[in-house]
């Protein structure tokens, strides 16, 4: 049975490939292009298991899922995705609602380039998040359908980085709950650009977004070798207690994580658990293009700019930026320093 579903599977993902050629935007109206989607479109999932919530202890937290109950994609998010944790043998754990979201967000940036291509740029407030976010993208009005798309996914990608960033020093969406105890989980990073990687191809194929989503969402997790249950992730999570998680605190506890990822640059390493798999098996590595189909460079192309609140640049590793506003560029200096601070804070 299982041989006949992978063939199934595979003979989809055939027919996906064979009708790929070129991209189409997203079916959006352009007065739906003007309002960006919410940073956070789906719940993200908290790493760990069984985890208590200050206050309430007699609630426990799971946000596991497993390939069978996994449903189709919806642009923007349905309950009907069934999104949560699942482990895979090569990619780690991976956040489907982390992916979904940016792959969303990467489909919505190619329709937003599409709509303006004659303008050649477009400006847009994207809300605040640990302080306000100003898009400035400009591109040639000849771009490229597939320069679009990875122009689109570049952008998308940092901003999942800043998302990190931004709620590690502090930033939230529910008021008087912290996000800092999820900041650069250990699969946060991977799920991003995993995101953005399957929405790109998504893009690139010629059926329906949500279609092509759903039919590479699966072959994806196949290839990757994701466990076939929830109890499989569960067991996955156990392996890690203690060395990457802790249930000895109550969420928000920053010490719920022991261990975070950040090294978001150049490109994104899965984490895996020792013993899961067979010796042989590699990490399977991504990361993101990084020039246009003639040489140019994606970064030039647009420059996302934080203009950081008070409670933001009163952090010692940002208050240099008082004066002036974030950009995209700045992240590798940021998120090295962050790195130094969880050494500190975290070591035994």
């Amino acid at each position: 049975m299982k041989i006949i579903f992978k063939l199934i599977l595979s003979l989809l993902f055939l027919i996906l490939a064979l009708v790929t050629s070129i991209s189409k935007p997203v079916k959006l109206s352009v007065k739906a292009t003007k309002i960006p989607p919410p940073r956070i479109i789906r719940t993200c999932c908290t790493f760990g298991a069984n985890l208590s919530i200050i206050a309430v202890p007699k609630v426990k937290i799971n946000d596991i899922t497993s390939i069978e109950k996994i449903g189709p994609h919806k642009y923007l998010g349905s309950s009907i995705e069934k999104n949560g944790l699942v482990y895979t043998r090569r990619g780690g754990f991976i956040d489907l609602g982390h992916l979904r979201d940016q792959a969303d967000w990467t489909a919505y940036l190619y329709t937003l380039i599409l709509t303006n291509k004659e303008k050649g740029k477009v400006k847009m407030n994207l809300g605040i998040e640990g302080g306000k976010k100003i898009l400035d993208i400009k591109w040639e009005k000849n771009i490229d359908s597939i320069d679009a798309i990875y122009l689109a996914a570049k952008i998308t990608y940092d901003l999942s980085v800043w998302h990190e960033i931004s709620t590690w020093f502090g930033a939230c969406y529910v008021p008087f709950f912290p996000e800092r105890y999820s900041s650069f989980s250990v699969e946060d990073i991977y799920s991003n650009m995993l995101g953005v990687t399957l929405g790109i191809e998504a893009l690139k194929s010629n059926l329906p977004y949500e279609e092509a989503m759903t039919l590479l969402l699966a072959e994806t997790l196949h290839k990757l070798d994701v466990v076939k249950t929830e109890n499989e992730t569960y067991n996955a999570l156990e392996a890690t207690r203690n060395v990457w998680w802790s249930r000895e605190k109550a969420l928000p506890s920053r010490k719920v994580l022991v261990k975070h990822q950040c090294e978001a640059y150049p490109s994104a390493s899965p984490w895996l658990v020792p013993g899961f798999a067979a010796d042989t098996v590699t990490a399977h590595k991504i990361s993101l293009v990084e020039y246009t189909s003639d040489g140019k460079m994606l970064n030039n192309m647009y420059e996302l700019k934080i203009k950081l609140n008070m409670k933001m640049y009163k952090n010692p590793i940002l208050k240099k930026y008082k004066d002036r506003k974030i950009t995209q560029n700045d992240f590798n200096v940021i998120l090295k320093e962050i790195e130094i601070e969880m050494e500190n804070e975290f070591k035994t």
